[in-house]
């Protein structure tokens, strides 16, 4: 029997070994964000279900916001979302700014699944319908809290002056 010493390092598995996604699957990856909140939909063939951190759109918190998670669904129709699944993960902001990732990640993933696998056409159809209603479903807000300034309570306020 070998005694190998334990300061030895052994050989890792290469990574071709390791077990991989099948690549037969047709699937889009997307993004959308707000603010600091960052919602990432995986957009794969399927039969129309749609998850948020793997709970159903309709368990979506804030329930005042809920629409807002399916306006997107709403303004295409639900038969362009009958043969996809889309799961999204979100991470990061509040609760209104994930709720505004979350659809725009939906957004992006659907038109981005519908151009790669389906057909241009169709995909001008969800663009335009999309951006008609509301041109932050496809494109992010850049808009950033200003930072605070010395010489004020916030970033533009100053403190109140005195001359006697």
């Amino acid at each position: 029997m070998h005694h190998r010493p334990e300061s030895q390092n052994f050989k890792k598995k290469p990574k071709s070994c390791q077990p991989a996604l099948t690549m037969s699957t047709q699937s889009v990856q997307c993004f959308g964000k707000k603010k600091t909140a960052t919602a990432v939909a995986r957009c794969t063939a399927g039969k129309g279900l749609v998850k948020v951190n793997g709970k159903p759109l309709n368990l979506v918190q804030p329930e005042i916001l809920r629409f807002k998670v399916y306006e997107p669904l709403l303004i295409v129709g639900l038969e362009k979302f009958a043969n996809v699944d889309i799961r999204v993960r979100v991470t990061g902001g509040g609760h209104v700014s994930q709720v505004y990732a979350i659809r725009q990640a939906i957004s992006k993933s659907l038109v981005a699944y519908y151009q790669k696998f389906v057909d241009e056409h169709s995909k001008n159809e969800l663009k335009q319908a999309l951006v008609q209603y509301d041109r932050t479903l496809l494109v992010a807000d850049n808009r950033r809290c200003e930072p605070k300034k010395f010489g004020g309570p916030g970033a533009r306020a100053r403190y109140q002056k005195s001359y006697r």
